[in-house]
């Protein structure tokens, strides 16, 4: 059974499909025959275009499935097939590559020529525009950007680790906005493969969020778990409707039942022929030739090269959120005023002219004279303007909705870098508050879920966001563009509901090996982790739920790796807030903290071996204040790691004897960043990455403890 959209009015938008890609250089879109809406108004429908969204887990393969489709679909021409050049075209970014995960939705075209074309109205071949989104919680904000984009999703999950929290999270995003679903069960030829038992646990997955839905339709939400099941192994590129055995692959050579799929439940765009002309931008490019590229999603209407629109900049434009929780009807309320200017803030509209206007093909944009509604372009000529901004008609103008994100979770300060070294890297570093606060304003640009906000020092802003790796992503972006900064322990953003304090909580899925279950529930316990579900797959590992504080899991994935062996998977989502549930005890060990400036030298450390592990190495520049290993008991303790050998003029009476010196302990950024304590923070140079304390000097912190204590007293 097809699956349709409910009205686009139920999402708050115009009568008017969501994106997709555009036409060759303006030819005319295919349509259908026009046909009434509930509310009276002549629909006609674009049979040439399908607009999908990609949503997974991290690591489902969403990126390796696009890529595949890319190369069936011809987009790649000539390029070898990914499988046989192991490289994902779709993660183009150098940090993508180097940690093999999406940080930013993409969006390619596909023009499918294969047999279902013809057989659902496109001879000529249907569009297919693809987004490709982030599988990391911390990124689920370009997940929502992404699902504003499209008319449904193909769903990836793992064929042996089944749905994992991003996956209930971006189902649920989708089901919220009545988004079809295909769901395609990957990886089927995993030796540890249980594909049954996969589709059945995505099926209840399906069948708990759905009915949890507000106001249920229930002829929709009948369409809506009308899904079809796909099983497939991107990585061949094989798919089939046949389920196989586990741990083959499918019967089908190709991704043809994934393509006719797409086509058969995912539903063309609709749009009202005498509609004005509106779009909305839902991301943002540069281009060394045009300037900045604002990437539009057009809702209704045309849009001719050189021509003047009317350029609707709202007063906030990205909605994330308010103090106090609030309905998702009184939500929707709120975006209808704030489109139509009614609730006082009424939006300002520019008169612009598009210099440029192009269109996707593949992985390439080209030039286009005009584009139709439905139709995702890109255009140049307007350099202030922002995600969320709209284009409309200027005799007509009709402002769409603010794009609403969920509002971030975890801040942290970055400032300049104020370490006694600081300065010392080499040229071409950028030190100043000027250089990081254009920086920073800079990601808030494309970025729709960070915020900068200033602090009581005018050097440090708090920057806020999903989770730490977003926030780590970002320092490390920063860091290879030469700058040199201080970076402060992640916290948690806190709000007030109802006059009392409200934390934000996370959804946590753990999987390990059942001779760590014990550890792992005295761990999360630690965290003030309450378990929701446990159950064991058979094969000797278990897979617990956990809801718990997020700043419970700061610092909490390397005491996981390091008390299962490396063996346990962990992951999380955001799962509301809850109220304040009191102290949560940092790490169990301490930190060894230099108690001078100068060279580490070979023997000093040999002989504070047997105090920890040490970070630094002979020849290494530290400094009062510095972070130089981990103390394995509970307190700081500050070591000499600058102390010579002492030199005499006695010969000595036997040779020196050879000593090996243990390996320091390498910490990368995101390391250190989960390591640090309350009162230490890290310095990131383009060169080195160094834990420090706050307080550098020793005496002050000692001064700072002792009130401490004494307040404690009293």
């Amino acid at each position: 059974m097809a699956v349709t959209l409910l009205t686009l009015a139920a999402r708050g938008l115009p009568h008017t499909s969501n994106m997709a890609w555009a036409l060759p250089f303006g030819t005319a879109p295919l349509l259908v025959e026009a046909r009434g809406s509930k509310k009276g108004t002549f629909l006609s429908t674009r049979k040439d275009l399908r607009n999908v969204a990609i949503v997974a887990h991290v690591d489902h393969g969403k990126t390796t499935l696009v890529d595949a489709m890319l190369w069936q679909g011809g987009a790649l021409g000539d390029r070898a097939n990914p499988e046989k050049t192991g490289t994902r075209v779709m993660d183009s970014g150098e940090l993508e590559r180097e940690k093999g995960i999406t940080i930013l939705a993409k969006n390619t075209a596909i023009h499918y020529r294969g047999p279902s074309a013809s057989e659902f109205g496109a001879p000529d071949g249907v569009t297919i525009n693809v987004v490709d989104t982030p599988g990391h919680a911390d990124f689920s904000g370009e997940v929502e950007r992404g699902l504003s984009m499209v008319d449904g999703v193909v769903l990836l999950v793992d064929a042996s680790e089944g749905p994992l929290p991003q996956t209930r999270f971006v189902l649920r995003k989708a089901l919220e906005a009545h988004l079809p679903v295909v769901t395609v069960i990957n990886k089927v030829d995993r030796p540890d493969a249980r594909i049954a038992a996969v589709e059945e646990e995505t099926a209840d997955l399906l069948l708990q969020l759905a009915t949890d839905l507000d106001n249920p339709d229930e002829e929709a939400l009948e369409k809506l778990l009308d899904v079809p099941v796909i099983y497939a192994s991107a990585k061949a590129g094989y798919a089939s409707l046949q389920r196989p055995a586990d741990g083959e692959l499918p019967d089908n050579p190709d991704l043809e039942p994934l393509f006719k799929a797409i086509l058969e439940y995912i539903p063309a765009p609709e749009f009202d022929e005498n509609a004005p002309f509106a779009a909305q931008v839902t991301n943002l490019d540069a281009s060394p030739f045009l300037g900045r590229l604002a990437l539009l999603r057009i809702y209704s209407g045309r849009l001719e090269k050189g021509t003047t629109v009317g350029w609707v900049r709202h007063p906030q434009a990205i909605v994330d959120g308010i103090e106090e929780q609030t309905s998702a009807e009184e939500h929707h309320a709120e975006s209808k005023a704030a489109a139509a200017g009614t609730n006082g803030t009424a939006p300002q509209i520019s008169s612009v002219r598009i210099s440029e206007l192009l269109v996707t093909e593949g992985l390439e944009r080209r030039p286009a004279q005009s584009a139709y509604a439905g139709d995702i372009v890109a255009v140049a000529g307007i350099d202030e303007i922002t995600i969320g901004d709209s284009l409309v008609d200027l005799e007509d103008p009709r402002p769409l909705p603010p794009i609403h994100v969920d509002p971030p979770a975890i801040s942290m300060t970055i400032g300049i870098n104020t370490s006694p070294l600081a300065g010392q890297g080499g040229k071409g570093h950028k030190l100043t508050a000027g250089q990081v606060k254009a920086r920073l304003e800079q990601e808030t640009v494309g970025n729709v879920s960070i915020r900068v906000l200033p602090t009581d020092r005018p050097d440090v802003w708090e920057v806020q966001d999903r989770g730490e790796l977003a926030l780590a992503i970002l320092v490390e972006q920063m860091r290879r563009e030469n700058f040199e900064l201080t970076v402060g322990k992640p916290q948690v953003v806190t709000r007030m509901i109802d006059g009392k304090l409200h934390e934000p909580m996370e959804r946590t899925t753990i999987d390990v090996p059942e001779e760590f279950l014990g550890t792992v529930t005295q761990l999360m316990a630690a965290r003030k982790g309450r378990m929701e579900t446990m159950a064991n797959h058979g094969s000797g590992w278990v897979r617990m739920e956990f809801v718990v504080p997020a700043r419970g899991m700061i610092g909490f994935r390397s005491q996981f790796l390091t008390q299962t062996r490396g063996t346990g998977i962990a992951a999380s989502i955001s799962d509301g807030y809850a109220p304040w549930m009191g102290e949560i005890e940092s790490r169990a060990t301490g930190s060894l903290v230099a108690d001078r400036a100068g060279q580490v030298t070979s023997y000093a450390l040999l002989r504070l071996e047997d105090r920890g592990t040490f970070f630094v190495s002979p020849g290494d520049e530290v400094y009062e204040g510095q972070v130089v290993g981990e103390n394995p008991r509970d307190e700081d303790m500050d070591v000499n790691v600058v102390r010579a050998k002492e030199m005499t003029n006695m010969r000595s009476a036997t040779a020196d004897v050879m000593e090996v010196l243990q390996a320091p302990r390498q910490m990368t950024l995101e390391e250190s960043i989960e390591f640090a304590s309350n009162d230490e923070c890290i310095e990131v140079t383009p060169e080195k990455i160094r834990i420090r304390k706050v307080e550098l000097s020793a005496v002050e912190r000692g001064k700072l403890a002792g009130r401490r204590k004494r307040a404690a007293k009293k």
